[in-house]
């Protein structure tokens, strides 16, 4: 019997070999050129598919968000996980949706968030918090293909640097029924290490400028990083550089950096 790519997306969490580096693409060349790359799978990345509109994170719709997941999809032969903020919806119910919608497009999993998107309470309350975990669990792991549902606890992306309720959150996250949890903006290696003791599930990590390596994550067990939107921002931070040397010095060194990514495109499209 065949491995389906979430069973295959699941099992790459669980290997003994190395963590799972989970590079974010934000279109469909970024996706094909990400694979050829070797990479063993994707993710979505909700500030870089809102930067390639022309908008900032959080401005997406839930239809954007998916019909760009299905894009991302199908320019891949790898397991495409897909960043769906806090599910689009402001009751559990909606959140459901989202997530069996996920399952339509052909994704191997998908990560909800505890954010709100709300100025006034930028976080759920624990216990709304944990039924839209619920409510994504059984969506996710109720029909014939069983999506990877990593839960996010937010606390650190918006002034709450709370360890403790943070690793309450995430344990709460996993008895609800998540296969992955993650807590974005913790760079402290010792605190990384405490989130990974008090779960039981594979633990995710953002990688951030100036927190720890990989090999350093890989030794307090964490079993995924990821990039968020840093390689979609790169990618503008070359345009900038290289629109900046054309209208000032009036010079094409860029094109050492365009040859990388036209020969990388070449080998990557390539029939």
């Amino acid at each position: 019997m065949s491995v389906s790519k979430t069973d295959g997306f699941l099992a790459l969490h669980h290997t003994d070999e190395t963590l799972l580096i989970l590079p974010n693409p934000w279109d469909a060349g970024s996706a094909r050129v990400l694979e050829s790359l070797g990479f063993r799978a994707l993710a979505t990345t909700s500030s870089g598919f809102a930067a390639s509109l022309g908008r900032l994170d959080g401005s997406v719709s839930r239809d954007e968000a998916l019909a760009h997941a299905a894009v991302i999809v199908g320019a891949t032969d790898l397991p495409v996980s897909a960043d769906l903020e806090n599910g689009f919806g402001a009751t559990a119910a909606e959140v459901a949706e989202t997530v069996r919608l996920a399952v339509v497009a052909g994704l191997a999993g998908c990560s909800i968030e505890d954010s709100t998107g709300r100025s006034d309470s930028r976080i759920f309350e624990m216990g709304e918090a944990i039924e839209r975990v619920t409510a994504a669990a059984e969506a996710g792991h109720g029909g014939p293909e069983r999506l990877v549902l990593t839960a996010r606890a937010e606390n650190y992306l918006h002034g709450r640097k709370d360890l403790a309720d943070t690793i309450t959150r995430l344990q709460a996250f996993e008895t609800a029924g998540a296969d992955v949890v993650y807590a974005p903006g913790l760079v402290d290696l010792g605190e990384i290490r405490s989130v990974v003791e008090s779960v039981g599930v594979p633990v995710n990590v953002l990688v951030r400028p100036g927190g720890p390596s990989v090999a350093e994550l890989a030794s307090v067990g964490v079993r995924r990083v990821s990039v968020g939107g840093a390689f979609a921002f790169a990618a503008l931070g070359a345009l900038v550089e290289a629109a900046a040397e054309l209208l000032g010095e009036g010079t094409y060194d860029f094109f050492d950096q365009a040859a990388v990514g036209a020969a990388a495109a070449r080998e990557a499209f390539s029939p």
